[in-house]
C-alpha cells in the first residue's frame, strides 16, 4: 500500500468511530482539555472518559496504521524489529503472570486487542478485554473472529474505574499503558485488587516521571505537557507514584523497574526524527515533513475530513515530547510492576 493510499484510509475514518464532519470539531474540544502548556489538570480529571474517548475515537486507525495493532512500546535489543520488540515484550508479561490454560484473565484496557490476541495464543488463557471506547471494541471484535479466537477470548465494555465484574472474578490481570487514562491511580488498581483471586498476580505496565523530573524546570513541564497532549492523559504520575498506589490499594509489590534501563537500544527507535533508517524513514524529519504534506493536501483537496492536518500536527508534539523526555531521562515508556493480592488470613 502507498504512503498516501494507507494515510488515505487512516484519516478515512474507516467504520464509525467519528463522522467526517465532526472531526474538526472534535480535535478542537479535545485540545482544549490540554493547551499546549497543559490546561487545567482538574478539568482532564474530572472529564477523563469524555477526554479518553475523544483521543482514541481519534487517534485509533492512524495509530494502527503507523505502529500496529498492540498500542504500546517495549524494551528493545539491538537486531530486533518493532514488532518482535513488543511481541517479546507481551510474553514477559505472559510469563511474569505465569499464564497457562484454563486461567481466566483481564486485560484491563485492551485498546483494539493486540496483546490480547498475542498473549492468548502463547499462553492458551482465556482472557477478557475491558475497554470504555466503543469503536475499539467493535475493531477488536473484527480483529479476534478473523484470528479465530472468539471462543477463548471476549471484549467488555466498561470503565476500570468502576469495573462491571463481582470480586474475585480473575486468576491473573494486566494493564499495558492503559491505566495511565486513569483519573486516580489508586481508584483504577483497587478495582483491579478486588476482581482479581487471592494470592494472583496483576502486572502493569506504565508511562512515567523519573526521580529526575523537576516541576520546578520549565521545559521539564513542557514535555510533560507535550506527552499528555499526545497520549490522551490527564495527568503522568511518577514512578514513586505508581509504585505506592499499587501498595495502597493492598498489593504487595514483588517487583518493579524501568525496563528501560536495561535496553539495548531506546524504545523510540522506530520514532526518532534523528535516527535514519529506510524502515523508518517515514519517522525521519523528512518523512515527517512528506507525511505532514500528504495530509494537508489531502484534506486541502477534501479528500480527509478537516482536521486531519491539526491531528496530525497534536501526535507529533506528543511524539516530540515522548522522546525527549526519554532522552533527558525524566520519562519512561516502560516501568513495570508486578503486584500479588496477598491472602486474608481467613483465606490461609
Amino acid at each position: 500500500m502507498s504512503q498516501s493510499g494507507g494515510l488515505h484510509r487512516s484519516l478515512g475514518l474507516r467504520g464509525k468511530n467519528i463522522a467526517k464532519e465532526k472531526l474538526e470539531l472534535t480535535v478542537e474540544e479535545y485540545t482544549k482539555y490540554h493547551d499546549i502548556h497543559g490546561g487545567d489538570e482538574e478539568l482532564r480529571k474530572s472529564n477523563y472518559a469524555d477526554l479518553v474517548n475523544k483521543y482514541y475515537d481519534l487517534v485509533t486507525n492512524f495509530v494502527e496504521y503507523r505502529w500496529g495493532q498492540s498500542f504500546h512500546f517495549a524494551p528493545r535489543w539491538h537486531g530486533e524489529t518493532l514488532r518482535e520488540s513488543i511481541k517479546r515484550f507481551e510474553h514477559f508479561i505472559a510469563l511474569q503472570l505465569g499464564l497457562k490454560k484454563g486461567m481466566k484473565v483481564l486485560d484491563v484496557g485492551c485498546g483494539i486487542g493486540g496483546p490480547l490476541r498475542e498473549i492468548a495464543r502463547f499462553s492458551s488463557a482465556e482472557i477478557t478485554g475491558l475497554n470504555n471506547n466503543s469503536y475499539q471494541i467493535s475493531r477488536a471484535k473484527e480483529l479476534i473472529s478473523s484470528a479465530g479466537l472468539s471462543e477463548k477470548c471476549n471484549f467488555v465494555k466498561g470503565d476500570f474505574m468502576n469495573m462491571p465484574f463481582p470480586d474475585n472474578s480473575f486468576d491473573a490481570a494486566y494493564a499495558i499503558e492503559a491505566t495511565i487514562h486513569a483519573p486516580d491511580a489508586l481508584g483504577a488498581y483497587r478495582e483491579i485488587y478486588r476482581v482479581l483471586k487471592p494470592g494472583r498476580y496483576f502486572a502493569l505496565d506504565e508511562l512515567c516521571l523519573t526521580d529526575r523530573f523537576d516541576p520546578t524546570n520549565s521545559k521539564h513541564m513542557d514535555i510533560k505537557a507535550e506527552i499528555e497532549l499526545g497520549s490522551g492523559l490527564p495527568d503522568v504520575r511518577s514512578t514513586r507514584q505508581c509504585i505506592q498506589a499499587m501498595k495502597d490499594a493492598g498489593f504487595e509489590v514483588v517487583f518493579a523497574k524501568d525496563l528501560a534501563e536495561d535496553s539495548e537500544c531506546p524504545w523510540y527507535h522506530d520514532l526518532d526524527p534523528g535516527l535514519f533508517s529506510w524502515a523508518t524513514f517515514w519517522n525521519s524529519r523528512v518523512g515527517g515533513f512528506l507525511t505532514t504534506t500528504i495530509v494537508g493536501t489531502l484534506e486541502f483537496l477534501r479528500i480527509a475530513p478537516k482536521g486531519c492536518n491539526r491531528l496530525f500536527s497534536t501526535l507529533l508534539t506528543g511524539s516530540h515530547g515522548l522522546i525527549t523526555g526519554s532522552r533527558e531521562q525524566i520519562f519512561t515508556a516502560t516501568f513495570f510492576v508486578l503486584g500479588r493480592k496477598p491472602f486474608k488470613e481467613s483465606e490461609i
